[in-house]
């Protein structure tokens, strides 16, 4: 199975990560956000995984702008 890939910039470095549950709440960037969508046909439940992605890179570019303003 592949991996999703988030790199992410946290004190200066860039961090990977394979899972979008362990990106810490406070960080710098969101440098790549790339979750892996598998080759179709897609079940039903693929299809509302990936429907969930727009909405959880918004979140982070959302935490990403409050992280920045607080500094």
């Amino acid at each position: 199975m592949e991996k999703h890939e988030f790199v992410i910039m946290i004190d200066g470095k860039l961090v990977t990560f394979d899972r979008y549950e362990d990106i810490p709440e406070k960080f710098e960037h969101v440098i790549k956000f790339l979750p892996y969508c598998p080759p179709g046909p897609h079940t039903e439940e693929q299809h509302q995984e990936m429907s969930q992605w727009n909405d959880k890179l918004q979140e982070l570019m959302k935490r990403e702008r409050e992280n920045a303003s607080s500094v």
